[in-house]
């Protein structure tokens, strides 16, 4: 409004100027040479014609006060996100990291998003900075839980901090989403041969300790034995027993020879007590070579005991530490890791709400894990029917549930039929949840 109050100022002030003159040429005698005459008026012509083209040039030039204020703007480069990103991409190139991070920073401070996370992770898996690149990629994978290039470099970082069974978990997952990626299969497969050691490496541990107390054990046996068949041994080499030599019989063998009726026939006794001996001895021996073997079956008896004991421990300690998930792949990877036990998968998916069911799997839900879910949820049914139905009404609202419910298997389609039909829709189902899914079993495709 000033600028415009200036340019009707100066309009007034070119046209009161302009009759100014006008009115002084006028009122000034007329020369002797009628040609001066003529010049003067041409002069005072183009004087005014030039006072007119000033002002009117100087009015266009205020018409748009803002004009050169925005051009010099415009010149200049406006960092934002997009920009800042892809001269972070540039650093990169040059193996400029470190710029590269502080760039990539600043984009994510215009608008985060999953690339720029990625990618700021990538810069500092090349300073071996694998923390702060497991954080980046985890970050982006809560903006975009379907974003390849996060789940590869996440497990490029956790096989670098040790963590193989998590790097391989998200190589895995990766493969899944774009199974014929020859890198990402490598990347599975380097991981997957890590784990395999560290877990070979924890399971030969525990064997060899195990093994060590057998052995002690065994040891002890063999002493006590040795102990008993050293005396006998020493009389049987004699010719005849010495006197006293009933003492150093053992007490387990001592009961056969108080049967023998001593008194009445001595040298029938003695004699009797000299094959004693050598059967006994014999027998010691034997009753030795048992005990090694069934030392061996006590020690593969002990290591099944020892695995089935720590997997079940593993299983009570993880179902103590179930999270509720927050995306589908912390989801599925509870879920498979409690594969086989569905009272443990049933404690995972009550951990969250039928509510955030969409929100968890967005774009993300694959056909065998709604199967298995309704699965799941048959199982526990019965006891909790208001709680299965909410679950099932909020797949329904998973985004393409309507796609995933056309690719489902002829097979899974069979087995979904017979849980309806067998469970959900069973005499025993209220009126009012047999009403409710009885509606969505068109949503899922099931015919009536």
């Amino acid at each position: 409004m000033d600028f415009k109050g200036f340019l009707n100022d100066l309009q007034d002030w070119e046209l009161s100027r302009k009759h100014k003159e006008a009115t002084h040429t006028n009122k000034n005698p007329q020369k002797e040479n009628g040609s001066s005459s003529r010049n003067t008026g041409s002069v005072a012509s183009r004087r005014d014609t030039l006072s007119f083209d000033n002002a009117r040039s100087t009015s266009g030039q205020y018409n748009d006060p803002f004009s050169r204020v925005t051009s010099s703007f415009v010149s200049e480069d406006v960092p934002d996100a997009a920009s800042e990103k892809d001269l972070g991409n540039e650093y990169f190139k040059q193996k400029k990291y470190k710029e590269a991070i502080d760039c990539y920073s600043r984009s994510i401070a215009f608008s985060p998003t999953a690339v720029a996370y990625a990618n700021r992770a990538m810069a500092y898996i090349k300073l071996r900075r694998f923390q702060e690149a497991d954080d980046d990629c985890t970050e982006a994978l809560n903006l975009d839980d379907r974003y390849i290039k996060a789940y590869s470099r996440r497990a490029t970082s956790r096989k670098e901090l040790g963590k193989f069974k998590e790097s391989m978990e998200d190589a895995e997952f990766a493969l899944r989403l774009e199974p014929n990626n020859q890198e990402i299969k490598k990347q599975y497969a380097d991981a997957k041969s890590l784990y395999d050691k560290e877990m070979l490496h924890k399971v030969s541990g525990a064997l060899k300790s195990t093994v060590q107390g057998t052995q002690k054990v065994g040891k002890s046996d063999t002493q006590n034995n040795g102990g008993s068949i050293q005396p006998i041994s020493l009389v049987t080499q004699k010719s005849g027993p010495a006197k006293g030599s009933e003492q150093q019989i053992p007490a387990k063998e001592s009961y056969l020879m108080e049967e023998v009726d001593s008194k009445s026939n001595k040298t029938i006794s003695r004699a009797q007590g000299q094959e004693a001996d050598g059967s006994n001895a014999s027998n010691n021996v034997q009753h030795f070579k048992g005990n090694q073997k069934g030392s061996k079956q006590h020690m593969q008896e002990s290591i099944q005991q020892l695995a089935s004991r720590a997997a079940s421990l593993a299983t009570a300690e993880a179902a103590k530490n179930i999270t509720p998930p927050t995306t589908a792949y912390q989801f599925e990877v509870s879920w498979r890791g409690f594969s086989g036990d569905r009272s443990l998968q049933i404690q995972v998916l009550k951990a969250i709400s039928p509510q955030q069911l969409p929100k968890i799997f967005k774009n993300a839900l694959s056909t065998a894990m709604l199967t298995d879910i309704i699965k799941c949820v048959a199982s526990f049914f019965s006891e909790e029917m208001e709680l299965a139905v909410s679950y099932m009404e909020h797949l329904t609202k998973v985004p393409r549930f309507d796609m995933i419910v056309m690719c489902l298997p002829s097979t899974d389609k069979d087995d979904l039929r017979k849980i309806w039909d067998e469970v959900f829709c069973g005499e025993a189902t209220p009126m009012e949840f047999a009403e409710i899914l009885d509606n969505l079993r068109t949503k899922y495709c099931l015919g009536q």
